[in-house]
């Protein structure tokens, strides 16, 4: 029977928008959005993956903060830090998932395991959703048995392009549902602007600290009120 668990990896020194895993959206930091909305996809726990670093003790203590378990490996090699957390916890199957993501879909997550399981693939990933609302569902074996294959740096930082572009792994791109594909809206946050529109997109939804977080077709449909408005706005300037 499959042992699976979401990863979500999170660290301090993004060279973009430094600490930005744990900037404020509302009242919640954007690891927080993560981990509170992963947790809501179907049987599958939520663990943290930080790196080594004094900077990411901070991401260990809002994980800790959270009551989310932490594993800390290698700053570059994010590839080992998957199959650390797999080793630690006994994992056969793993969804990945990035904390720049404060509107991702968990029901994707959902969905993209049972398709894993489902076809017996290597790796499975939903096209169509808006930048930032997926993951990306693995096997632990495959996972393992690229990281033997690849030390290309680019690789082992990004975790699964040698899975996706090497024969003899199955990897399956599957269609997300009709109604949330938008593939591009950006709902990230790489940089201050990214983090600027989910900070407006979040007091717009009107979604205080204690309510459920909002399913992805009203992020969706709220995000497009925003920039069709922005658009209008310009072109009467």
């Amino acid at each position: 029977m499959a042992r699976a668990a979401i990863v979500l990896q999170a660290r301090m020194g993004s060279s973009r928008l430094p600490g930005k895993s744990l900037a404020r959206i509302g009242d919640r930091s954007l690891l927080a959005h993560c981990v509170e909305r992963l947790r809501l996809a179907t049987r599958l726990p939520v663990i943290v993956a930080t790196t080594t670093l004094a900077e990411d003790d901070a991401v260990e203590a809002e994980a800790a903060r959270l009551l989310a378990p932490v594993v800390r490996g290698s700053a570059t090699d994010v590839l080992s830090r998957y199959l650390l957390a797999a080793d630690a916890f006994g994992l056969s199957h793993l969804v990945r998932a990035t904390a720049d993501n404060p509107a991702v879909d968990w029901e994707g997550a959902d969905r993209a395991f049972q398709a894993l399981v489902e076809t017996a693939a290597d790796h499975v990933v939903e096209g169509g959703l808006p930048i930032g609302a997926g993951v990306e569902a693995m096997t632990v074996w495959a996972l393992r048995r690229s990281a033997r294959l690849t030390q290309a740096p680019y690789d082992r930082e990004h975790v699964t392009p040698h899975l996706r572009r090497t024969p003899g792994f199955r990897a399956l791109i599957t269609p997300a549902p009709r109604t949330l594909q938008r593939p591009h809206l950006r709902l990230t946050v790489d940089t201050e602007a990214d983090l600027l529109f989910m900070r407006q997109l979040h007091g717009a939804l009107g979604e205080p600290a204690a309510s459920a977080p909002a399913p992805l077709g009203a992020i969706i449909a709220m995000a497009r009120r925003l920039t069709t408005g922005r658009a209008m706005a310009g072109a009467l300037r």
